[in-house]
């Protein structure tokens, strides 16, 4: 039976419906899964399997939380906010704030290069980008200089089995016992190596070839168009978006003031030192996306290069 009419009729409706549309069966799929997962958890076999298995990793355990993780994960947290946005402004804008053409047009001029000029929404794209470079690359070396990466990178096989066994106690309600602050369960590891390890070199890879850093005339462009960047990149920024809903909501719902101590207050306990810098943060983040507007973003801009409506 052709699914063309099916195809038709959904391209056709508004984006908001295709939300809507999206939304229930992402629910609908979920609810039957919680089902399955109910039933299945009676099964003799199932609990000999969780048993054997109950959710984390070999080699996975460095306890405590320092400092310098929860500074670098606020401003992670903050700039791919704003990427999102900038991003999003990117893929709306019809019609460009202003443009921004960078310094040394002089000298430029003089070795016959002609200077790049991009859309405000592009400079404000690209400067966040490399400034989450600069975050994500300190965190890659204080990951391995402190020994930290062995919570985020496998060193044993048995993070398969276990992340599946993860996956069936959330889905059957059954919360698994885990202390974050002693070691990510198998689910988490392997979530957040891909996101740090697969996710950002690629939307990093990409977003180079998308901007005017990139060199015009490489010879890797034959092999390496725009086009098939563009084609990744967009999509990628959805995974990470994607990421931050489900990270916030396992947040919350695993023991929140406990999480976000260790999240935001580099210590254990149920003290709320945790929650209030949160909350600050939070606060910081939607203010600077409200903010994020040509009005602003032009004086900005300007620190750095010409600026022309």
């Amino acid at each position: 039976m052709s699914t063309a009419p099916t195809t038709r009729r959904f391209s056709g409706l508004s984006a908001r419906a295709r939300w809507v549309v999206g939304a229930i069966a992402a629910v609908t799929v979920l609810v039957a899964l919680v089902v399955l997962a109910r039933w299945a958890w009676g099964l003799a076999g199932v609990q000999d399997f969780v048993a054997r298995y109950p959710g984390v990793a070999t080699g996975a355990t460095r306890t405590g939380t320092p400092a310098w993780v929860d500074i670098l994960h606020f401003f992670n947290l903050f700039l791919m906010a704003l990427m999102i946005k900038s991003g999003l402004m990117i893929h709306r804008t019809r019609r460009p704030a202003a443009h921004w053409t960078r310094r040394g047009r002089a000298l430029l001029a003089r070795s016959r290069t002609r200077p790049a000029t991009i859309t405000l929404e592009q400079w404000f794209h690209v400067s966040l980008d490399l400034t989450w470079l600069v975050v994500g690359a300190t965190f890659v070396v204080l990951l391995f200089t402190s020994g930290r990466w062995v919570r985020l990178v496998p060193t044993s096989w048995d993070v398969v089995p276990n992340a599946l066994s993860v996956v069936l106690q959330y889905l059957s309600l059954h919360w698994p016992q885990e202390s974050t602050w002693v070691a990510y369960n198998a689910l988490q590891m392997l979530t957040y190596f891909v996101t740090v390890f697969v996710l950002a070199p690629i939307s990093a890879a990409t977003g180079l070839r998308l901007s005017e850093l990139w060199p015009k005339q490489a010879a890797i462009n034959r092999y390496y168009p725009i086009e098939r960047a563009r084609a990744v990149h967009f999509p990628t920024m959805w995974l990470f978006a994607a990421f931050i809903v489900v990270h916030v909501a396992m947040v919350m719902a695993t023991g929140a003031v406990a999480n976000l101590n260790h999240m935001f207050g580099a210590r254990p306990g149920d003290s709320l030192v945790g929650v209030l810098v949160f909350t600050a943060s939070a606060v910081v983040v939607a203010g600077a996306w409200l903010a994020a507007r040509p009005v602003l973003l032009r004086p900005l801009a300007a620190l750095t290069g010409k600026v022309t409506r």
